[in-house]
């Protein structure tokens, strides 16, 4: 993937396709929320496989039943691409494999 800042017009393209998502501070962000501490957890490890997979290290923070999470990319100067757009994506993908609220 692109890691080509995106222009602010592809970003809310992309923001119409990802339900819950902001932008805000240079970055994708979403608080995504479990049931419980367990099924957060277990987001956690199932996101950090696809973004391995897509050589992108998210900011992220958990506090119990909550995932916080950032995206950019640091080597595009810490703006949006293309690669952020992507692993928002599985994130929702995942999301619907999890009892999310």
């Amino acid at each position: 993937m692109s890691r080509r800042p995106l222009t602010s017009a592809e970003i809310r393209k992309a923001l119409a396709a990802l339900p819950g998502w902001v932008f805000e501070r240079d970055a994708l962000a979403k608080e995504f929320q479990f049931e419980n501490f367990r099924d957060a957890l277990a987001f956690m490890v199932r996101v950090g496989f696809e973004a391995e997979a897509l050589d992108h290290h998210p900011e992220w923070t958990n506090i119990y039943d909550r995932v916080i999470v950032r995206l950019n990319t640091h080597s595009a100067g810490g703006k949006v691409t293309a690669k952020d757009v992507g692993l928002a994506r599985r994130m929702e993908e995942t999301r619907g494999i999890h009892t999310v609220a």
